[in-house]
């Protein structure tokens, strides 16, 4: 079911009529808020939901650690309706597969026929993400692949989104970059060899602010913490 509080079920079509209603996966970071900005300029696909995966015993997202709430704050700001998807936590990426392939062959999924994803250019994970969503009678919909790194990287900031980076893989980036903003600076500290979108798992973002919002999701950084090799920014809301 979609969280309380954001818009129930598929939005009415307005501006996108000619798009193919869609549903997309939502990490809440930078490549997803352009992914959803982009299929909007576009016109490739009418984003009326979001969905994302929540870890069930530390109740934040498995894509990059932000806790639930502010998560479904975001959505909220941006008008949609977001589906938690809960995962028992240690969790395999075949298993966060699993529920994200569930979900797409749900009853709760079928007013979505197009899925929309933030993939930049890594191969496997969007061959495993066409699979599902082909698998779930859907068509896929990737506004970013393939565009160059360095240049995405400055259309984020140039389309006016902003972002605190909030996870960090310290086996490839010094933790010194977890809770900075992504923004001019950040990218221009980067050391040779780290993408600038993070496409890698070098690093990853909470958006708190955009074209695609209705009002900001104002937060505070209130503490740095690892676990295993990573590095976390933990948020709050202001």
């Amino acid at each position: 079911m979609p969280i309380p509080g954001t818009m129930e079920g598929p939005r009415p079509q307005s501006e996108f009529a000619s798009s193919p209603p869609a549903v997309q996966l939502w990490s809440g970071g930078k490549d997803s808020a352009m992914a959803l900005w982009t299929a909007r300029q576009t016109g490739e696909a009418d984003v009326q939901a979001l969905v994302t995966t929540v870890a069930g015993r530390i109740g934040r997202s498995t894509w990059h650690g932000v806790r639930a709430d502010l998560m479904r704050r975001q959505a909220a700001a941006i008008g949609l309706p977001l589906y938690e998807l809960p995962i028992d936590d240690p969790y395999t990426m075949d298993e966060l597969m699993g529920v994200i392939t569930a979900f797409l062959q749900s009853g709760t999924a079928a007013a979505y026929p197009a899925v929309v994803a933030g993939d930049l250019h890594v191969e496997v994970p969007r061959a495993d993400l066409e699979r599902a969503i082909t698998a779930a009678g859907k068509h896929s919909v990737f506004p970013l692949w393939g565009r160059e790194i360095a240049e995405l990287a400055r259309a984020v900031l140039a389309a006016g989104f902003r972002a605190i980076v909030v996870t960090v893989d310290t086996t490839r980036l010094d933790a010194s970059f977890v809770g900075r903003d992504y923004d001019a600076a950040f990218l221009a500290d980067l050391p040779e060899g780290i993408d600038p979108c993070g496409e890698l798992g070098e690093f990853h973002t909470f958006v708190w602010d955009g074209p695609i919002f209705r009002e900001p999701v104002p937060v505070v950084r209130v503490r740095i913490a690892k676990r295993g090799p990573f590095a976390y920014c933990d948020l709050v809301p202001a």
